[in-house]
């Protein structure tokens, strides 16, 4: 935080981040007021986190023996996005534990440099049945320890 404003959060920069991919927001997206409904971002926050694995080859959403489970979130707004916006969401891994990771996630308007929302995605990995917590698998640390900062 910078000297003098206590308590605000400056908008994290897209450079702050290692991996990401693009959203396209929806019509339904947004709320009453014109822009997009909080709750949205959450959902893009699962996306490009779950995305990033899938496409690593570190997670198999629909037969694999681990799943993550998110166990904390949170989010910080900055500047509205709205229909019919085009969304970078950009991730990077914060805290990488011997089952959980938390992942900082960025969303940004467009080509913005400034994050319109950024924030903070806990999961845990589990196994599928059992629902206990199991060791990160080696490609699944792999693909995590590729975005730490």
């Amino acid at each position: 935080m910078p000297p003098g404003k206590p308590g605000r959060i400056e908008p994290p920069l897209r450079s702050d981040y290692r991996a990401g991919s693009s959203i396209t927001t929806r019509w339904n997206d947004n709320d009453p007021y014109g822009h997009v409904n909080n709750a949205i971002y959450y959902f893009w926050f699962d996306t490009a986190v779950n995305r990033y694995l899938v496409e690593q080859g570190a997670l198999d959403i629909t037969g694999g023996e681990t799943i993550g489970l998110v166990v904390n979130t949170s989010c910080d707004y900055f500047a509205p996005i709205a229909f019919p916006d085009e969304v970078m969401a950009r991730i990077r891994v914060d805290r990488l534990g011997n089952s959980s990771v938390t992942y900082g996630v960025g969303l940004f308007r467009r080509d913005d440099a400034i994050a319109a929302a950024s924030g903070s995605f806990t999961h845990v990995y589990v196994d599928r049945d059992t629902r206990r917590p199991v060791s990160l698998s080696a490609p699944l640390r792999s693909a995590l320890e590729a975005i730490k900062i």
